[in-house]
């Protein structure tokens, strides 16, 4: 049975099948093949996958992301990180990174950021002079810190598929390695735009134009404020400050006057496909998940595993690399729900924490968005900007390095993942 599963979804995901459907598809074969489960329990486990009251955040912070874009904030946004960074050496690109580091603490979704701010300031890049490739592997890099910095829609979906971590957690968990991802890309735009010459504006922002750029962005710059800092004073539950996020974008909007009824209606269109999808492959990944539990994978695995090492850096290193490789050919929701039920319980058994596993493991399938075959951000940016993938896919990749280099730190220093949650008393 478990060889005709895995044969099944690896057909299905060649075909171009997409992947929700691939899952499905491969899941209720193998029931039907095997003969010894009831057909039944696959809608029970369809259900039970979306049966959850923290997943419910993830649809509120969708809708506020959504929200927050029709008010127009992101213009906001752009303005007060080009005061701020822009005359520096390689200005447009430290614009970016520092765009989509404050975005993230609104969408918490890189597909939302590679198709608005990194999509824009590309389109800024090239117009400045920059290499039209450059530009478009830096928007795709630097969309990658949405899913690590909180809120994080990844963070959810993990933490509802195992044992243990709070969503809160896992949260405060992905501040540093957000942080880190920015500084990384940060330096490696330094030396690109060194050696090619793209200087940042003739002049720095005058106080004026800074304290004006600075009171425009403050609406947005305070969601993230009242969603990490409801949750640590304990006035609401992750699930809570998803909705009080909503209602936030819904008011300040109402109060700037932004929307209108054709663009709130588009807004809450918007919102309602994207949570479609992420319930579609919630569900269908949680019969692949089970059944891949049923039959006693993560028990071979763990086996083949110890028998290479019982180190615990060594068995770190084995499931961060399996990972990594699931990232290049598996959509990220998909192989998060997949893969934490079966490395987890190896991961935990050897003594890693749980955040420092969790948050390994969201970075990794983060850094897969960005890599081929599947990639879906380098297909977002290429679609947006009019670029060959693989002329795009080789100009990621020095970018590429300096992710994979924070990850290295999430692999050797526990404390990167596990010191904010632990300073404010979310430990596991």
């Amino acid at each position: 049975m478990a060889k005709t599963l895995i044969i099944l979804f690896f057909a299905t995901l060649f075909l171009s099948v997409p992947v929700a459907f691939t899952m499905g598809i491969a899941g209720l074969s193998a029931i039907f093949i095997n003969g010894g489960l009831n057909p039944l329990v696959a809608t029970q486990r369809m259900f039970a996958g979306i049966d959850s009251f923290p997943l419910m955040a993830v649809p509120f912070f969708i809708l506020a992301s959504e929200l927050m874009t029709a008010c127009g904030l992101t213009n906001a946004l752009l303005r007060f990180a080009n005061a701020l960074v822009g005359h520096v050496r390689g200005g447009l690109g430290h614009v970016n990174i520092l765009v989509s580091m404050l975005f993230a603490g609104i969408s918490g979704s890189a597909l939302a950021d590679a198709a608005g701010p990194s999509a824009i300031v590309m389109r800024m890049m090239r117009e400045a002079g920059y290499e039209k490739n450059y530009a478009g592997a830096l928007s795709a890099a630097t969309a990658t810190i949405g899913p690590i910095i909180p809120p994080s829609i990844l963070a959810v979906i993990f933490a509802i598929s195992t044992n243990g971590v709070t969503v809160a957690g896992l949260f405060l968990a992905g501040i540093v390695p957000g942080v880190l991802l920015g500084v990384s890309l940060a330096i490696a735009n330094h030396f690109v735009s060194t050696r090619n010459g793209y200087r940042g504006r003739e002049h720095r922002a005058s106080a004026s134009e800074l304290r004006s750029a600075t009171f425009s962005a403050v609406p947005a710059l305070i969601m993230p404020g009242i969603i990490l800092g409801g949750i640590l004073f304990g006035v609401f539950t992750p699930t809570e400050a998803g909705a009080v996020a909503s209602a936030y974008a819904l008011f300040l909007g109402f109060i700037l006057r932004a929307f209108t009824a054709r663009t709130l209606y588009a807004a809450f269109v918007r919102a309602a496909v994207v949570t479609s999808s992420v319930f579609l492959i919630v569900a269908m990944a949680s019969i692949f998940a089970w059944l891949l539990t049923y039959l006693q994978i993560p028990q071979e695995l763990a086996k083949l595993i110890t028998e290479i090492t019982d180190s615990r850096l060594g068995i770190l290193f084995i499931l961060a690399a399996f990972a990594l490789i699931c990232g290049f050919f598996i959509d990220t929701l998909p192989a998060l729900i997949i893969l934490t039920p079966i490395l987890g319980p190896i991961a935990y058994s050897a003594g890693i924490d749980p955040l420092q596993f969790g948050m390994m493991l969201v970075l990794n399938l983060t850094i897969g968005m960005i890599t081929p075959p599947v990639g879906p951000v380098l297909f977002v940016i290429a679609t947006v900007g009019q670029l060959k993938i693989e002329a795009l896919s080789k100009a990621v990749l020095p970018l590429l390095l300096a992710e994979l280099i924070v990850l290295l730190l999430v692999i050797l220093v526990p404390g990167v993942s596990t010191f904010v949650p632990n300073f404010f008393g979310f430990a596991n």
